[in-house]
This record gives structure tokens, sequence and C-alpha cells, in this order.
């Protein structure tokens, strides 16, 4: 899966906060991703956070 720094992730589960939208800031291993709601920041495997993902924005190149 083609997923870079900047893309906006749109799980299939909502954060506690109600927003489903995640920006991604780092990847790896491990995606770290903060919420567009509620700013909060998460670290999740690589596996599990492919298998939330419901679709991809990618971010817009200018």
């Amino acid at each position: 899966m083609d997923i870079s720094v900047g893309d906006i992730l749109i799980m299939k589960k909502n954060h506690p906060c109600g927003d489903n939208r995640f920006l991604v800031l780092r990847v790896g291993m491990d995606f770290k991703m903060r919420c567009a709601g509620c700013g909060h920041e998460i670290m999740l495997p690589r596996s599990k956070a492919e298998k939330g993902i419901k679709k991809v924005e990618k971010k817009s190149v200018e």
C-alpha cells in the first residue's frame, strides 16, 4: 500500500472523539497519525493500520 507523510487516512472505525480522518505524520514499521478532530497523536503497527484503512486521500501536489 502506497502511503506517504501528509496523506489523510479515512479509517473504518472512528476515534473516540467521533472523527475517522487521520493525518499521517510518520511511515515505517509503525504509522504515526494525528486525529483530524481532536489532534490526538497515535502510533499503530503497519499491519493493523493497513487493515483499518477505508480510503486514502493523497496530499495535494503543488
